[in-house]
């Protein structure tokens, strides 16, 4: 399988970049998630800006691991770091969000206060840097 994702470490924003330029299957696109915390750890980078607006396909499943598994584990890899995940999305992602119980179960888990990372949408690139970058 080839990976259509493009990580960025930002080091000067404390920041890394992940960018999909395409959908993969559910496999690649876990390994693609520990291949950002492997470039996390290595870098030191617990603000992470993920790029998914070119992945159409919306796998409930992968929404369940990302949320109740991966991020949780990452953030306990980058401690005393606090994870911060802006996640940028398309219009029409937000919508299939909106419009399936399932995603909207999974993501409402991640949205919440209280878990050991903080987690946002976004549309636009500028609004989830300055979030990103903002104080913890």
């Amino acid at each position: 399988m080839t990976s259509a994702l493009s990580l960025t470490p930002r080091p000067d924003l404390h920041a890394l970049v992940a960018r999909w330029s395409d959908d993969s299957p559910t496999l690649q696109l876990q390994q693609d998630y520990a291949n950002i915390l492997a470039q996390a750890q290595e870098h030191r980078l617990a603000r992470w800006l993920l790029d998914v607006r070119r992945r159409d396909q919306l796998n409930p499943e992968l929404g369940r691991w990302t949320t109740h598994e991966f991020y949780p584990l990452a953030a306990s890899s980058l401690e005393p770091q606090h994870l911060r995940i802006a996640v940028l999305c398309s219009p029409g992602r937000l919508a299939v969000y909106e419009a399936d119980p399932s995603q909207q179960q999974y993501l409402a888990y991640g949205l919440e206060p209280g878990r050991n990372y903080d987690l946002r949408l976004f549309i636009e690139e500028g609004v989830a840097m300055e979030w990103l970058l903002g104080s913890a």
